[in-house]
């Protein structure tokens, strides 16, 4: 994915391995509850994997610049997706948004980034990982568009 950069000068761009402590920090401060994958081996194993999954937005991109040429690849995490596809299904996971940063459609940016990703791979939809007890996420999740399903629950067994 090329960088994208809105109006706004908000850049959204994929990880590299050198964000892995920023996005680990980032996720401390800004996303809801842990994940059993919040680590320096696990985020490493993401990038590795699927260089393309984990979407960051980050502040300064330049709207002449829509492609993202021109900026550095670092810069503070403000926002993060990571936006799986298995061949199959497209899941998105650790949507987060920096306090100061949340309702100036950052996370419209990163889900829209994200949808385009799938689009592109041949994904049909989308389903997200939304903590029940997230009421501020139910919020943002309905006003893009998604709705819990609730025939369908998530099993889960710790591998290891």
């Amino acid at each position: 994915m090329d960088d994208l950069v809105n109006d706004s000068g908000l850049r959204i761009r994929t990880a590299l391995a050198s964000d892995i402590d920023a996005v680990l920090a980032f996720w401390a401060q800004a996303a809801e509850g842990t994940s059993i994958s919040d680590d320096r081996e696990g985020v490493a194993r993401l990038i590795e994997r699927d260089p393309q999954a984990l979407l960051l937005a980050v502040p300064g991109g330049n709207p002449a610049d829509p492609a993202g040429r021109e900026a550095p690849a670092a810069g503070p995490v403000i926002g993060s997706v990571v936006a799986g596809f298995d061949g199959w299904r497209c899941h998105l996971y650790r949507l987060a948004v920096h306090p100061a940063h949340r309702r100036r459609g950052v996370a419209s940016a990163l889900l829209a980034a994200a949808e385009a990703r799938f689009t592109a791979l041949g994904g049909r939809r989308a389903d997200a990982m939304v903590l029940d007890r997230n009421a501020s996420a139910h919020h943002a999740w309905r006003a893009a568009g998604y709705a819990p399903q609730p025939q369908w629950s998530r099993w889960v067994k710790p591998l290891g």
